[in-house]
């Protein structure tokens, strides 16, 4: 065992990321989030920490279950292809995770069943009713003082009112004492601005009680004593980082948990900090579980101006840009660009002149030049022929310095600030080689010593900064130090320079780590990929055209003044039941503009009242009202009805208000 009392060796380290929520395939902003994970977990093993490294899929809530049913397919078919593909690129970007969870896997479902019962048992949790305003792709509920210009304060898209039967979780209960955790602990929230804005909008303000089910859709945990109701999202998902150690709720905890747990790092999206500094120690404290030691909400890795969606057309998604640059240079290019604080911008521009600049020449170019020059010269063979000038020290200086400097950034999770010191040592080695000018040297015989220093002292350069780069971009590491003949190099060794086995030879034929890209090629090829992406559009709708068609009965023809008597506008769905003695019908409460019609309809059999809420339908609003099973029906949804007896709604193609006339 290690006698070093500063050692880190075997502390336990336990890093998690954000769960990806499985609604798609996650794009290159998403993705960041994985390698910047990956890039801590991988320094602090250098530092001798025993690393525990969690990551995976969110994989319930209502937003699964809609998109689940608009590709035809089971939501667990829905969840298994999109995390199979989130795992895909997480391995294809080297990530070095140690646990992939599931929020569908049998064990984490077990415990968030169990863990929902002890709260609900000591008080924590209770049955009420909910009123209010819902995002379902956040799937969040807020209060009309909450919503910015009326829409989702996260995600600025439209709410809906919803209304239901659910169990809150008593925030109020453990709010002071949150705020007195977070004034002890001022490490717990990172960057400071993050923990000043939950303070500030949050905590200070007073906490609302926090529903924690809901009964409108069923894709999801089920409340073990209360099957009606499916755990909401956040207590599912934010359970993971305990659950994926093996915690139990009865007692039986794991080794990995007794091991890991408190996390040392939640690393998350800064547009999810409220849960994770808020909900996420609240649930906690309720458990009597200690707290993670820190959360940091990263930036957004935005493309131009703006953050990427689907919707604006902005999105690049990591294995696309792997096939033009490599896994390295991209990890390189999110990595750099993304500062502590702030959010960062990727751009094909900003890509190429990195790749050039950054990757091609100041580090491909080194490296290549200092093996060339060691074959050219010494026909490979590196030594200290032991002729120093002051230049030497200076760079030895820089080298050593900046070995430093690249820890206490990755101790302050500054990532980006600890890849520009590494390229420091690159820049500093390139420089050495114009100040020494090795090709001066080999002309003359005397200054042999002196060239042998030099390159030495070159080859024991890029050997440290090659080693430091292994947490960032593990191949180009591993490619450079393959080509030197040399050994990673351990962090607690960087501390001296010249241990480079002196008479060990670099390999006689130097590999091109990067190669320039020419901006105009790269772009003419976006712009054929992005003409292919769009060309394959009119060939789906071209496949839906060939769907089979139905021909009915025809009937009168009427007159227009027939038709123009029927009045039919948009309706929104804000509740719904079954209709009691009835098989076949529902009972939907429909706002349509300011006025609440009550409709009843025999789609019971193809639409359940969960999945009603929330629609937007077209509606006949002035037939004149009739009962139907004693139930009173004030106007007809309308549907169309395929050759099999299936219904579906009819619904506005794009986003229309309530009331909106449909003529």
């Amino acid at each position: 065992m290690c006698q070093n009392e500063n050692c880190n060796c075997k502390k336990p380290y336990y890093i998690t990321t954000a769960i990806a929520y499985t609604s798609g395939k996650p794009h290159i902003g998403n993705t960041y989030e994985i390698v910047l994970a990956d890039s801590i977990a991988r320094f602090k093993r250098e530092q001798g920490y025993d690393v525990r490294f969690q990551t995976g899929t969110d994989e319930h809530g209502q937003k699964i279950e809609l998109k689940a049913e608009a590709a035809g397919v089971t939501p667990k078919q829905f969840v298994d292809d999109v995390a199979g593909q989130i795992k895909t690129i997480w391995d294809l970007m080297n990530t070095s995770y140690d646990k992939f969870i599931r929020t569908t896997d049998a064990d984490h479902e077990a415990q968030v069943q169990k863990i929902f019962k002890k709260l609900y048992d000591q008080g924590d949790i209770y049955k009420g009713y909910y009123e209010g305003l819902y995002c379902t792709p956040c799937e969040s509920f807020f209060t009309e003082s909450q919503l910015v210009d009326g829409k989702c304060p996260d995600c600025g898209r439209e709410v809906q009112p919803a209304k239901e039967e659910a169990y809150f979780f008593r925030m109020s209960k453990y709010a002071d004492r949150l705020i007195a955790y977070i004034n002890e602990h001022p490490e717990f929230i990172q960057p400071v601005s993050r923990k000043n804005e939950m303070m500030n909008n949050f905590l200070l303000p007073g906490l609302q009680d926090l529903c924690v089910s809901r009964t409108s859709f069923t894709w999801g945990i089920p409340v073990s004593f209360d099957p009606k109701h499916v755990t909401y999202v956040w207590l599912d998902a934010l359970t993971n980082y305990i659950t994926g150690l093996g915690y139990d709720c009865d007692g039986n905890n794991g080794e990995l948990f007794e091991k890991y747990w408190p996390a040392d790092l939640h690393l998350i999206g800064k547009d999810i900090i409220r849960f994770h500094t808020i909900y996420w120690p609240i649930f906690l404290m309720a458990l009597g579980l200690p707290l993670p030691k820190q959360v940091f909400g990263h930036p957004w890795l935005l493309q131009g101006d703006g953050k990427m969606s689907k919707s604006k057309g902005n999105v690049l998604y990591a294995d696309t840009l792997v096939d033009f640059f490599g896994v390295d240079a991209v990890r390189y290019f999110v990595l750099h660009e993304m500062p502590f604080e702030n959010d960062g911008v990727i751009s094909w521009e900003l890509m190429v002149e990195r790749m050039n600049s950054d990757l091609a020449n100041i580090l491909g170019n080194l490296v290549n030049r200092t093996i060339s020059m060691s074959n050219k010269y010494f026909g490979g063979e590196v030594r200290n022929g032991g002729v120093s000038d002051a230049v030497d020290e200076d760079l030895k200086n820089v080298v050593l310095a900046s070995v430093k400097k690249v820890e206490g950034k990755m101790n302050e999770l500054r990532v980006a600030d600890a890849i520009t010191e590494i390229f420091n040592i690159f820049r500093r080695c390139n420089k050495y080689i114009d100040e020494t000018m090795p090709w001066a040297l080999a002309k003359d015989e005397a200054q042999k010593d002196r060239l042998a220093t030099v390159l030495y002292n070159l080859v024991e350069a890029i050997t440290i900064g090659a080693s430091l780069l292994e947490s960032f971009m593990p191949d180009t590491s591993k490619k450079i130090l393959a080509q030197l003949h040399a050994q990673k190099r351990a962090l607690s060794e960087m501390d001296q320079f010249g241990l480079y086995p002196s008479g060990e030879h670099v390999t006689d034929a130097p590999e091109i780590l990067f190669a320039r890209m020419d901006l105009k090629e790269v772009m003419e090829k976006v712009e054929a990929m992005r003409a292919a992406e769009k060309a394959a559009q009119p060939a789906a709708e071209e496949a839906k055209e060939e769907e089979p068609v139905i021909d009915i009965e025809p009937k009168a023809e009427i007159e227009y003044e027939d038709f123009a008597k029927l009045q039919f506008q948009v309706g929104e769905i804000i509740a719904c039941e079954a209709v009691k003695k009835s098989k076949k019908l529902l009972c939907s409460q429909v706002k349509i503009g300011s006025q609440v019609k009550q409709i009843v309809s025999g789609i019971k059999a193809h639409y359940s009242p969960e999945e009603m809420v929330g629609k937007k339908v077209m509606v006949v609003v002035n037939l004149k009202p009739a009962k139907l099973a004693g139930v009173l029906s004030e106007g007809m949804l309308l549907c169309a009805e395929d050759a099999d007896g299936n219904l579906s709604l009819m619904v506005p193609e794009k986003k229309m208000p309530s009331g909106a006339e449909i003529c």
